[in-house]
C-alpha cells in the first residue's frame, strides 16, 4: 500500500466518524518557543491547554513534522528520519479511552479490502501505563487482545506530557511484530526492535505539576475533561504494509535512493556504509524538500541553519558516494514528483523550491572546495603534532570564511579520527558577536561611558515616555552628559546628552527613527534635539546642542517633539505595517520581516524571498495598500500580554525577545503586530503610499523602498511632468510612450551600428596609402603616422594589420600608427616576420612608445598595444619608434 493511500485511508476512515479533516499546518510553528513543528498535536496545543476553545468536538490530520535532535542516527538505525508524518486522531471532551482505543482497532485489522489496513490482529502487542487498569480492561475484555500480548510499561514509555505544569496522562501504545528475524521474542518490553510500535493513543485526564524530566513531576488532580491525542507514524505503518526492513526503503525514500544510487554509481546493499550514506541523502533532501516548501531558507540560524544543515550533510554525502558535480535537482524533482501526490502545493511551487536549493547547493560547493583543503590542512598539522583535538580557532575559521557549520566540521573531523575544541569555537562565535553588538551600540552611544547612563536609572528610575499622547510637556533635567562625560552643566555651544525624568521624544528603536525637536528650560535655555537613543534600557538620552543659556542638572523643563517630522514618520511606520500584510497575502508568511527603517516620508522594508518579487506582484502590492487606505480602517494599540496577543493572532516574529506585556498595533482588520512605535489614528490620514522597487541586500532577503503621504504625491507629480515633455515629444499618448521610445531606441541603435560600419571603412580606406608611403629605414619599411582622433583600438589594430599585410616583396616591415580616444593617446604596433628575424619586436616598440606617452603598454612580437595619458606627446612617441627602427636595422 502506497503512503499516500494510507494518509487517504486514514483521513476518509475519521471523516466518516465524524472527525473534522484538519490539513496539515506548516511545518514553521506558530509558536514563538518551537522552530519547527515536531510533533502531530503542535497545531491543537491551544486546545488541549484551554487557551481556545476548539471550534469541533473531535479532528483528524496528517501532520508534516520535523525532528532533528538524533539526526547523527539518521541512516544508521531502521526507523530515525528527520521529516515524518504524524496521523491523528483528537476528541476535546467527547470520547475517550474506550472510543478511542475501538477506533485504532477498528482501521488496523480492517482487511483492505473494507478500507482498513488489514494487519494480523495476532501480530499486535499492547502497552499500557503501570496503573492503568481502566485501558487493559478495555484491550482484554472489550477488544478481546489475549492477556499475554498486554504489557504494563513505567512513566518514561507510557505516560505523556508537554515537560511543562499543565495537562498529562497515561498512553498506551500498539506495536507490531515483526517476526523472529528481528530478535528475541518478549513482547516490546524485551525488544523494540521486533516489536515496532505504530501507534500511541494519549489519554488526557490529568494535570501535572512542575517538576524535571519525564517522571519526577506530580500529578495535582484531574482535569475539567477528558481528551484523546493519538499518533500513528505513517512511515512506520508504510514500512510494515510495503514488508521492507526500514522506513528508507518505503516508496517515498526508496525512490531518492535509487536516483542517488545512479547519480554516483553505488549499489544500495554494497556496504554498511555507502548504504548509511545513500539513506542520509534520501532523508535529508525529502525534509530540505518541505522545509523550502514551507518557506524555510537557508541561513546561519534558527530554522535556516536547520535546513542548511540537512542540506549539506546530504550534499556532501553524495560527493563522498562518487558524485563529482551539481546534484540537487535531480534529487529534488524526485522528492517532488513522490511527495507531491500527497501535497500538491509541492509542485505548483516547483520553480521557487528549486531557486532556493539550488542556490544553496552552489554556495556550498564553491565553500566545500576551499574549506576541504583548509581543514585538510589542519587536520595534518593536528596528527604531525601529535594532537587529537582540533583547534577552535580553526574550526571557527572554517565556519566565518567558508561558511562550514560547526556540525560539519565535527563530522568530517571525526572521519580523520580527531575532535574539535568546541568550546573554543564558541567562545569565538561569542566574542565576534559582542563585537558586533558594540560596534552597534558604539555608532548610537558615542562609546559614552554605559555607567553613567546605568546610574541615572538607578537613581531616579527608567524616563517616562508620553510621546503616544503627547507631542509636548513638562519635565525635569535628571542627567547631563557633555562630551560623552557626565557634568553638572553645559554652556552655549555644547555638545550635551540629556536625560529627563518624562518625555514625548521617541527613541530610535524598532525600524523607527528618532524624533527631533527642542527642550525649553524655565531660565530661557534652549537645546535643540537632533537624535534620541536608548544606550540602556528604560533611559532616553536626548542629543543636541545647547543654542542659548546655560543647562543644568535638577534644571525644569518644556520638551517640544516636531510635530510635522513625528506625523511624517507615523505614516511611513503604518504604511510599513500594510506593506508586510499585503506582501504575506501575496508572497505567504515567508515574506516575514527581516529589518525596515521609517523616516518622514519614506520607508525601506526588508523581507525574506528566495527571488526578485516580479514587477506585477508588486504593483498588485501597492493597489492593495493604496485600497486600504481609501476604507479609512482606524489604527489602535493596545498593550496586553504575549500570550494574548498571540491568541489575538498578531505577528511576533521568531527569535524576538518580548517582555511579559506588549504592545499590539491593529489596522482595522487587515494587520495586527507586536510594536511600539508611533503610528497615525486612521489609514485615511497616510494619503498615497508609492513603492519605488525592490532589490536584493543578501541571500533571501529582499528590500522594497517607498514613498508616503506628500513625498509619494509629489514623486507622482514629477513623473507626470516628465510624462507630459515625453508625450510632447514623441507626439503620441501617455500608454504609447514604451512601445514609442522602444522603437526610437532601436533605431538609434541600427543608426550607432551603420555609423560604426561607414567609420571602420573611412579608416581601412587609408591603409592603401600608409602602405604606399612606407619609409625605407636602412631596409626596413617603416609605416608610421597619426591616424584622425576619435579610431577605437580594435579599428586601430585592423588597420595596423591590413597596412602590414599590404608591404609586400619580402620586405622587413614595421607599422606603428597612433590616434587619441576619448582624449587619450592610443598605438599599435606590428611588424612581419622578416621584421623579427632582424630584432624588431612589436612588444619592445610599444613600450617605448607608451613610456614617452606617460602610460604603458605590451604584447606579442607580432603586434602590441599601448597607451598614456599625454596626448602632447605623440610626435615625440613616432620619433622614439623610429630611432629605434634605426638602431636595429
Amino acid at each position: 500500500m502506497e503512503s499516500a493511500e494510507i494518509r487517504r485511508r486514514w483521513l476518509r476512515f475519521f471523516e466518516e466518524r465524524g472527525h473534522t479533516v484538519v490539513p496539515s499546518a506548516s511545518l514553521i510553528a506558530d509558536d514563538p518557543t518551537l522552530l519547527l513543528v515536531p510533533a502531530g498535536m503542535v497545531p491543537f496545543k491551544p486546545y488541549f491547554l484551554g487557551e481556545v476553545k476548539p471550534p469541533f468536538p473531535r479532528a483528524t490530520s496528517v501532520q508534516k513534522c520535523v525532528r532533528t535532535p538524533d539526526i547523527e542516527e539518521v541512516g544508521k538505525t531502521t526507523r530515525h528520519g528527520t521529516f515524518f508524518q504524524m496521523c491523528g486522531n483528537f476528541s476535546f471532551g467527547d470520547y475517550f479511552k474506550e472510543g478511542a482505543i475501538k477506533y485504532a482497532w477498528e482501521l488496523l485489522t480492517t482487511p483492505v479490502a473494507d478500507g482498513g489496513y488489514g494487519l494480523e490482529p495476532e501480530k499486535l502487542w499492547i502497552t499500557v501505563y503501570l496503573d492503568d487498569d481502566e485501558a487493559e480492561r478495555i484491550w482484554r475484555d472489550v477488544i478481546g487482545v489475549p492477556a499475554q500480548r498486554i504489557q504494563r510499561l513505567g512513566k518514561k514509555e507510557n505516560y505523556w506530557s508537554m515537560g511543562v505544569p499543565g495537562p498529562c496522562g497515561p498512553c498506551s501504545e500498539i506495536n507490531y511484530d515483526r517476526g523472529p528475524e528481528f530478535g528475541v521474542e518478549g513482547g516490546p518490553a524485551v525488544n523494540d526492535e521486533r516489536y515496532v510500535e505504530i501507534w500511541n493513543l494519549v489519554f488526557m485526564q490529568y494535570e501535572r505539576g512542575a517538576g524535571e524530566g519525564k517522571e519526577d513531576f506530580p500529578i495535582l488532580g484531574d482535569l475539567p475533561s477528558q481528551n484523546i491525542d493519538t499518533g500513528l507514524g505513517l512511515e512506520r505503518l508504510a514500512m510494515i504494509l510495503q514488508g521492507v526492513q526500514n522506513m528508507y526503503e518505503t516508496d517515498t525514500l526508496r525512490v531518492v535512493i535509487d536516483k542517488a544510487t545512479e547519480l554516483t554509481g553505488v549499489r544500495y546493499g554494497a556496504s554498511q556504509n555507502t548504504d548509511v550514506a545513500l539513506r542520509v541523502v534520501a532523508d535529508h533532501m525529502r525534509t530540505s524538500t518541505m522545509l523550502i516548501g514551507d518557506g524555510v531558507t537557508p541561513g546561519n540560524e534558527g530554522r535556516g541553519y536547520v535546513l542548511r544543515r540537512i542540506m549539506r550533510r546530504a550534499i556532501r554525502n553524495m560527493r563522498l558516494l562518487g558524485a563529482t558535480g551539481p546534484v540537487v535537482a535531480e534529487l529534488l524533482n524526485v522528492v517532488i514528483r513522490t511527495m507531491g501526490q500527497q501535497y500538491p502545493e509541492l509542485l505548483t511551487d516547483r520553480q521557487r523550491i528549486e531557486t532556493v536549493a539550488l542556490a544553496e547547493e552552489a554556495a556550498f560547493l564553491k565553500a566545500l572546495k576551499g574549506g576541504t583543503n583548509i581543514l585538510d590542512t589542519a587536520v595534518t598539522e593536528t596528527k604531525s603534532a601529535g594532537g587529537t583535538v582540533l583547534s577552535g580557532d580553526k574550526a571557527f575559521l572554517l565556519h566565518d570564511t567558508w561558511g562550514f557549520p560547526i556540525d560539519l566540521t565535527l563530522e568530517m573531523a571525526a572521519e580523520q579520527g580527531l575532535s574539535v575544541d568546541e568550546d573554543g569555537f564558541r567562545r569565538l562565535m561569542k566574542e565576534q558577536r559582542e563585537r558586533a553588538k558594540a560596534d552597534a551600540k558604539a555608532k548610537k552611544t558615542g562609546h559614552a561611558d554605559l555607567s553613567a547612563y546605568r546610574e541615572v536609572a538607578d537613581s531616579v528610575g527608567e524616563t517616562e515616555f508620553t510621546g503616544y499622547s503627547l507631542t509636548e510637556n513638562e519635565s525635569t533635567v535628571v542627567g547631563l552628559l557633555v562630551d560623552g562625560v557626565p557634568s553638572p552643566a553645559a554652556t552655549e555651544g555644547d555638545e550635551v546628552e540629556v536625560v529627563l525624568d518624562r518625555t514625548p521624544f521617541y527613541a530610535e528603536g524598532g525600524g523607527q527613527l528618532a524624533d527631533q525637536g527642542r527642550i525649553k528650560l524655565d531660565n530661557g535655555a534652549v537645546i535643540e534635539i537632533r537624535d534620541v537613543q536608548k544606550p540602556v534600557p528604560g533611559v532616553n538620552v536626548h542629543k543636541g546642542v545647547v543654542q542659548v543659556g546655560e543647562v543644568t542638572v535638577g534644571a525644569s523643563a518644556y520638551a517640544v517633539i516636531d510635530v510635522r517630522r513625528r506625523r511624517a514618520i507615523a505614516r511611513a511606520h503604518s504604511a510599513t505595517h500594510l506593506t508586510h500584510q499585503a506582501l504575506r497575502d501575496a508572497l505567504g508568511p515567508t515574506a516575514a520581516q527581516a529589518g525596515s527603517e521609517n523616516s518622514p516620508g519614506r520607508f525601506r522594508f526588508d523581507f525574506g524571498s528566495p527571488a526578485a518579487v516580479p514587477g506585477s506582484v508588486l504593483t498588485d502590492v501597492e493597489q492593495r495598500i493604496n485600497e486600504v487606505l481609501s476604507h479609512e480602517l482606524d489604527v489602535h494599540a493596545e498593550v496586553m500580554s504575549l500570550d494574548e496577543a498571540k491568541k489575538a493572532g498578531a505577528i511576533a516574529e521568531f527569535g524576538e525577545k518580548y517582555g511579559e506585556r506588549v504592545r499590539v498595533v491593529t489596522i482595522g482588520d487587515f494587520s495586527k503586530e507586536l510594536c511600539g512605535g508611533t503610528h497615525v489614528a486612521n489609514t485615511a490620514q497616510l494619503g498615497l503610499v508609492k513603492l519605488l522597487g525592490e532589490s536584493s541586500i543578501g541571500s533571501g532577503v529582499r528590500r522594497v523602498e517607498a514613498l508616503v503621504g506628500a513625498d509619494a504625491y509629489n514623486f507622482l507629480a514629477k513623473e507626470h511632468t516628465v510624462v507630459a515633455q515625453l508625450t510632447e515629444l514623441v507626439k503620441g499618448r501617455p500608454e504609447e510612450l514604451p512601445e514609442k521610445i522602444s522603437g526610437m531606441l532601436a533605431k538609434l541603435k541600427d543608426a550607432e551600428k551603420e555609423i560604426e560600419r561607414f567609420r571602420a571603412e573611412k579608416v581601412l580606406q587609408a591603409a592603401a596609402g600608409l602602405a604606399e608611403g612606407a619609409k625605407d629605414v636602412h631596409g626596413v619599411a617603416l609605416a608610421i603616422g597619426r591616424v584622425p582622433d576619435g579610431t577605437g583600438a580594435d579599428d586601430l589594430r585592423k588597420l595596423v594589420l591590413d597596412v602590414r599585410g599590404r608591404i609586400q616583396g619580402g620586405r622587413a616591415a614595421v607599422v606603428a600608427l597612433f590616434t587619441v580616444a576619448n582624449g587619450r593617446p592610443l598605438t599599435v604596433i606590428a611588424t612581419n616576420e622578416a621584421a623579427r628575424e632582424r630584432g624588431l619586436k612589436a612588444g619592445e616598440l610599444v613600450r617605448t612608445a607608451a613610456k614617452t606617452l606617460g602610460g604603458g603598454g605590451g604584447g606579442k612580437p607580432d603586434v602590441a598595444q599601448g597607451g598614456g595619458q599625454n596626448a602632447d606627446a605623440l610626435d615625440e612617441a613616432m620619433a622614439a619608434v623610429e630611432r629605434l627602427v634605426a638602431e636595429a636595422a
